[in-house]
């Protein structure tokens, strides 16, 4: 814990010497959520803590967990809360004292775009991953099924509907009035659309993207439209 942590600390600590010192409550607030943000969504230390209880009850230590204690990790360990606040930094003067306030306190497109991720990795990845743990697994999926004793089917289209709504929510946190900037709104908006490219119609693209990925990267950095 202590050797990552350290490691962030260095890449603020080299950022805030690049920047002006009238802009370095940037990085402070960068600082600042990933030391003490699990109470409201984002901390180094909360994740592994997250990670710690899922291996819990991966190694049978715990009851298989309802849909909501499942969410309650599985949501800090998207990692979501605390990229937001990281690719805040850099962005410049628009990444303001308040919209780092804004995003300390969980928004909720910050949530939503969690909720996809998490979920749609689950649904994707669970069936490759119970063979490969040989049946032993507390997704989202298996949650569900376990908690409200339901098909496998019927989780699925339960599941759905919620990555549904958090797109709706998003959407509305994207086209209401705001205080906040459309280009850092849009940073967060693009977790979420990254969650749709990688496990969108079945397939893991984050564990097996091979040229799918490559030529995406190449259209993006190399040979831009």
């Amino acid at each position: 814990m202590k050797p990552c942590y350290q490691a962030v600390l260095d890449v603020y600590k080299e950022i805030e010497e690049r920047e002006n010192q009238e802009r370095s409550y940037r990085d402070h607030y960068a600082k600042e959520a990933i030391r003490i943000l699990r109470l409201q969504t984002l901390t180094m230390k909360s994740s592994v803590r997250a990670y710690f209880n899922e291996a819990k009850w991966l190694h049978g230590e715990y009851i298989v967990p309802t849909v909501e204690e499942y969410m309650g990790i599985a949501l800090v360990i998207s990692d979501v809360p605390m990229f937001t606040i990281i690719s805040f930094v850099g962005m410049g003067m628009i990444a303001t004292k308040e919209a780092f306030d804004w995003a300390v306190n969980g928004p909720k497109i910050v949530r939503a775009c969690s909720t996809i991720l998490r979920l749609t990795d689950d649904m994707t990845s669970h069936k490759a991953i119970l063979n490969k743990r040989g049946g032993i697994l507390h997704l989202s999926v298996e949650c569900y099924m376990k908690q409200y004793s339901v098909s496998e089917k019927h989780a699925y289209q339960v599941l759905n509907k919620q990555v549904e709504k958090s797109w709706k929510d998003i959407n509305q946190e994207m086209l209401r009035p705001t205080a906040i900037p459309m280009h850092l709104l849009t940073r967060v908006l693009n977790f979420g659309r990254t969650g749709d490219f990688m496990y969108k119609d079945g397939e893991d693209l984050f564990t097996n993207g091979g040229e799918v990925i490559k030529e995406n990267i190449i259209s993006l950095f190399i040979d831009p439209v």
